[in-house]
């Protein structure tokens, strides 16, 4: 792997089996479990991993902000609310082209963005 690349992430959550849940059934994550059985992910990729914390407040506000690129936001907006997730900024086009961004809160109240890139 090249240095510098982001590889893992903590989110925050209040019930980590829910938060496993809703990153599987929205993008696809795979979900595997420690030797404690907490719940851990591998993104879509494969390339960036991380688990759900307890005991950490959600991060609600757009700090760092952590986006996820997906095929299109309309289609993924419809599997977060399904799953329980809130849409928190609605697509917003930047570019021509059709690259576009969003954000959503998942259900433990983290704010984390989508990105869409243009079909060249």
């Amino acid at each position: 792997m090249p240095n510098g690349k982001i590889c893992y992430l903590e989110i925050p959550a209040t019930d980590p089996e829910a938060s496993s849940r809703f990153y599987s059934q929205v993008f696809g994550w795979q979900i595997r479990h420690h030797g404690d059985g907490a719940p851990a992910f591998d993104d879509a990729t494969g390339y960036v991993s991380g688990m759900w914390v307890t005991g950490r407040p959600p991060s609600r506000e757009a700090g760092l902000l952590t986006s996820i690129m997906v095929d299109s936001i309309e289609d993924t907006f419809k599997k977060i609310t399904a799953a329980g997730g809130k849409v928190a900024k609605p697509f917003t086009p930047i570019s021509p082209n059709g690259d576009a961004f969003a954000w959503f809160f998942d259900p433990a109240g983290n704010l984390l963005g989508l990105y869409q890139e243009s079909r060249r």
